[in-house]
């Protein structure tokens, strides 16, 4: 059984930074990835991460946002700079047992899931 755990999350004003951790247990997991949800907005991803270090990231979060691991730890960071009032979201860390996802912003490509942890970004 794997279990995540997110933290990180805060209110900051626009133009500000976050880093979001993801502690994972467990071993069967591989790919690893962000999402995040709005109110009254579908669940999108933010970024995703092979166990190699290839990373994805969504349109709007490049040249903001970076995924990283630390695998000795086993924590999963999403660091978030220049943040604008649109980021405003539940941001949640997701886990398969794949390797590699050819959809990694689909959410039902991943078994596990975090509960959840409040970006709050105020212009």
């Amino acid at each position: 059984q794997v279990q995540l755990v997110e933290s990180g999350g805060g209110s900051v004003q626009s133009g500000g930074s976050l880093r979001l951790s993801c502690v994972a247990s467990g071993r069967n997991y591989r790919y690893m990835a962000w999402f995040r949800q709005a109110p009254g907005k579908e669940r999108e991803g933010v970024a995703g991460l092979r166990p190699d270090g290839d990373s994805n990231l969504a349109d709007f979060a490049k040249g903001r946002f970076t995924i990283t691991k630390d695998n000795t730890q086993g924590t999963l960071f999403l660091e978030m700079n220049s943040l604008k009032p649109e980021d405003t979201a539940t941001y949640f860390c997701a886990a398969s047992p794949t390797w590699a996802i050819v959809d990694w912003d689909d959410p039902s490509k991943y078994a596990y899931w975090g509960r959840g942890t409040q970006v709050t970004i105020s212009s």
